[in-house]
């Protein structure tokens, strides 16, 4: 029996409409479906490669081993692209020095905020020489309390230094052999230097009126001002300054001055004057031979080995 409201054979109004509808929102229902998985897809992979950044942007950079040049050369471009470092930059800046010991130069570099004490110990690696048989000389004797930076050394500064290692200490004290004591014994025997013609005619003229004081029997360091009041072998005035920090000797006349470096002079040597043992007769040796000495006369006792030690860069005990 036929659906009441509808003959056989014809289906109810509407039917084919839902029907199509339903065909269609499974396309579309289906679309939909496959456009959020790959949404979620997509978006996962964002997650996964932001995750992947961040992670790479968290990890350290490779460490550089200790003392590496290219990590020091990093920091120094750093501070210089930053107009200057902090304290710990300061505490590593170095000046280049010509520490000169016995004739020999060193060029090293040192910290600006290291003391005396420390370059004494610098010094000490360098040489051998003990920081307690030093002398070091920068526009004076060197403080060991104060830094470098505190006396206002710059870049290229001289520092002298003056002592003995251990070596030449006990060297000094050995006794010598034979042959050495016949050939002092045998130079005792000539005749004292002040007695010679060449000298005579100048000391003859007696001592100057305004020659530094003697004090004898006293070993002294080299004064401040220069030593005035002497006479050379033409009996002109002449006055020695030691410039310790350029290493030079000047040897100042009425006429002209002359700028030796120390490392020039060969030797030096001196004689008490007979009569007047308070004050001697030096010659400073300028050359290969005797023959080049520069003699001044007159030279206050209690300079002499200072004098020495200065030249010649070895340091006496007395």
């Amino acid at each position: 029996m036929a659906a009441a409201g509808a003959p056989d054979g014809m289906e109810e109004p509407g039917m084919d409409a839902e029907a199509d509808g339903v065909a269609a929102e499974g396309p579309a229902r289906a679309l939909h479906c496959a456009e959020a998985e790959a949404a979620g897809a997509a978006a996962a992979g964002a997650a996964a490669e932001d995750s992947c950044a961040a992670r790479g942007s968290l990890q350290p950079a490779p460490a550089q081993p200790p003392g590496d040049p290219g990590a020091q050369a990093s920091v120094s471009n750093g501070e210089d692209a930053g107009g200057g470092g902090g304290g710990g930059g300061a505490a590593r800046e170095l000046v280049d020095l010509k520490i000169i010991w016995n004739k020999t130069k060193h060029d090293v570099k040192f910290p600006l905020d290291s003391t005396g004490s420390e370059l004494k110990q610098k010094i000490h690696s360098i040489t051998g020489l003990p920081p307690a048989m030093q002398k070091v000389m920068y526009k004076g004797l060197v403080p060991e309390d104060k830094t470098l930076r505190e006396m206002k050394v710059t870049s290229g500064a001289k520092i002298m230094v003056v002592g003995s290692t251990i070596n030449d200490v006990l060297a000094v004290n050995t006794p010598k052999d034979s042959a050495q004591q016949d050939a002092k014994a045998e130079e005792n025997k000539k005749e004292p230097l002040c007695r010679q013609k060449q000298h005579r005619k100048v000391l003859d003229k007696g001592k100057p009126e305004d020659v530094m004081p003697s004090v004898k029997g006293a070993q002294e360091r080299l004064p401040t001002v220069p030593l005035s009041g002497m006479y050379n072998k033409s009996g002109g005035k002449v006055r020695l300054t030691f410039k310790l920090e350029q290493d030079q000797l000047w040897i100042g006349t009425k006429e002209r001055t002359e700028k030796l470096p120390m490392g020039s002079i060969k030797n030096v040597v001196s004689e008490p004057i007979e009569g007047h043992e308070d004050y001697h007769m030096m010659a400073f040796q300028l050359g290969p031979t005797e023959a080049s000495y520069y003699w001044v006369y007159w030279v206050p006792t209690q300079y002499v080995d200072a004098i020495k030690d200065t030249v010649l860069g070895k340091w006496q005990y007395f």
